[in-house]
């Protein structure tokens, strides 16, 4: 071979070579690979563009072509936490998220998995040790080690053992790790931050149950307050009056009249306007109801008149159908994570009954069992120190968790820590109009779970901490947007607003469109 021939060979060999993935493991050598107890059950390339993780369920399609790691864990001889890893094959950007769980967990969420695989992370889920609906503890009946992976261990052995597979397939380590949850996700992304603070960079805690003993054990409060008197009960059907009602009291009292009650703590609404004036109809409350529904405002009350748990907020009240008021009394969803939690995790007692139990001794049952499922510690010096950056949200109509329970943690790490510090890790979201993690009225996708936004940071607050960690800022416009199904399938941009650093609030300028961000600034409330 000619020596000008063999020098251009040797580039185009060179060229080649550098356009193809270079990974220090094949996909499918990952099944060898050992690590402490943990079994790697298959790593197999996933090329289609599509994936079946259900029968039960359509298949996620437009995901890039990446290596599918499940494993599972066994920490203890009680143990079985299925896990998975996600690894993009092309374009790597060099960052991990690790995502949690809804309720009490059962199993992985794929769809946020696929979500950021397409943003090129590699990704990782778990089931948090067990299989089962989000309302069921069963499982952990006699199980107290299951009871530690639910509560703090599956997220922090997935995060360990996600690292090792990612530096043994790419040859090097993640540069950055960043968690996103909600709800229970939320309960354990603060676990994170309290227990292990060097695990993640930067996270993501939406509408966080980190309060878990108070909120269940305080639940018994409410329940007691409305339960035993068929008479208290309103059916789902009277929601949309109530809701009017509080929306004709406090949904103007920001400028705009748009079914969104901004600033909650500036409503002041009297459930008494909606006493029936003679007999009964889905128009009005009986004084009995009137009791109930002021209860479910004003949340846990002690015998002794102290609040124990905050309530819920006004201008949404549609949507505490299924997790309220249910169907019938004995309906509502969070009735059920009551029942589960006390009967399978707190007493062991399968015939536990919410309506003859005395609520203050659940209350203290509740705390003293709730050591591996609590992460309200406000110290974080450690994650602080360690470089770590918290970034809260909550949304203010939250039928499921009280906002308040945010609020509250959030004021608690600045009186231990000072304001100072935590502003420098730490940032607070209320989100006007919003429910459970996402959805109502207001607009709700501003980032979490990777949902995009309209307008700014496509990618809203998690792109903020992502700039936050790498850059020294976050984003100091954040938008959320609401959509709309359009014809085809397709969504369609209804709205978008200021989502606004607490204590901050959205004021109206006072003219221009109210379904466009610019006409809204973030102001002092």
């Amino acid at each position: 071979m000619k020596p000008l021939i063999r020098v251009c060979w040797l580039v185009l060999c060179l060229a080649a070579v550098s356009s193809l993935p270079l990974f220090a493991a094949d996909c499918g050598s990952l099944k060898s690979l050992r690590l402490e107890d943990t079994n790697i059950a298959s790593a197999e390339p996933v090329t289609s563009g599509s994936l079946v993780v259900s029968d039960s369920r359509p298949p996620i399609a437009g995901l890039p072509a990446f290596c599918r790691v499940h494993g599972i864990l066994r920490p203890t001889s009680d143990s079985a936490i299925r896990f998975e890893v996600w690894l993009p094959e092309h374009d790597w950007n060099g960052r991990f998220v690790g995502t949690g769980n809804g309720g009490f967990a059962g199993s992985i969420g794929y769809d946020e998995l696929a979500t950021y695989l397409k943003r090129n992370f590699a990704v990782a889920g778990s089931d948090a040790g067990h299989q089962a609906q989000a309302t069921d503890a069963s499982w952990a009946y006699q199980h107290p080690e299951k009871v530690k992976d639910f509560g703090w261990r599956a997220v922090h052995l997935t995060r360990l053992r996600a690292a090792e597979i990612i530096t043994t397939y790419y040859g090097k380590h993640d540069e950055k790790a960043y968690f996103d949850s909600c709800s229970d996700g939320g309960r354990e992304a603060l676990m994170e931050a309290q227990r292990f603070p060097d695990d993640y960079s930067g996270i993501l805690a939406g509408a966080p149950a980190n309060a878990w003993s108070t909120m269940l054990g305080a639940a018994v409060y409410v329940i007691q307050a409305r339960q035993p008197d068929p008479r208290a009960y309103f059916s789902d059907l009277k929601l949309e009056a109530i809701q009017k009602a509080s929306l004709n009291a406090c949904d103007a009292l920001d400028g705009v009249k748009d079914g969104i009650i901004n600033d909650p703590s500036k409503c002041h609404f009297d459930p008494q306007v909606l006493l029936c004036k003679g007999e009964e109809t889905l128009a009005c409350l009986t004084p009995p109801q009137i009791r109930a529904l002021k209860s479910i405002y004003q949340g846990a009350i002690d015998r002794e008149g102290n609040t124990v748990f905050p309530g819920f907020t006004p201008g949404d009240e549609i949507g505490w159908g299924d997790w309220i008021i249910g169907q019938d009394p004995t309906g509502a969803s969070g009735l059920r994570y009551v029942e589960n939690y006390f009967r399978y995790i707190v007493t062991g007692d399968p015939r536990w009954n919410v309506l003859t139990a005395d609520p203050a001794d659940s209350l203290r049952q509740s705390r003293q069992a709730a050591a591996d499922l609590d992460s309200n510690n406000p110290d974080l010096s450690k994650f602080a120190a360690n470089g770590g950056k918290l970034i809260l949200y909550h949304g203010w109509n939250d039928q499921a968790i009280s906002p308040w329970n945010t609020v509250n943690y959030y004021k608690s790490v600045q009186q231990q820590m000072g304001a100072a510090k935590v502003d420098s890790i730490v940032r607070l979201y209320m989100a006007p109009g919003v429910e459970h993690c996402a959805g109502g009225p207001g607009p709700s996708s501003f980032g979490q779970f990777g949902l995009p936004t309209a307008k700014g940071s496509k990618y809203g607050l998690f792109d903020s901490l992502v700039d936050w960690v790498e850059k020294g800022a976050p984003d100091e416009e954040i938008f959320a947007t609401k959509y709309a199904p359009d014809e085809g399938g397709a969504r369609k941009v209804v709205m978008t607003r200021p989502l606004c650093a607490y204590p901050q609030v959205v004021k109206y300028s006072g003219s221009s469109d109210t379904n466009d961000a610019s006409s809204f600034t973030c102001a002092a409330p």
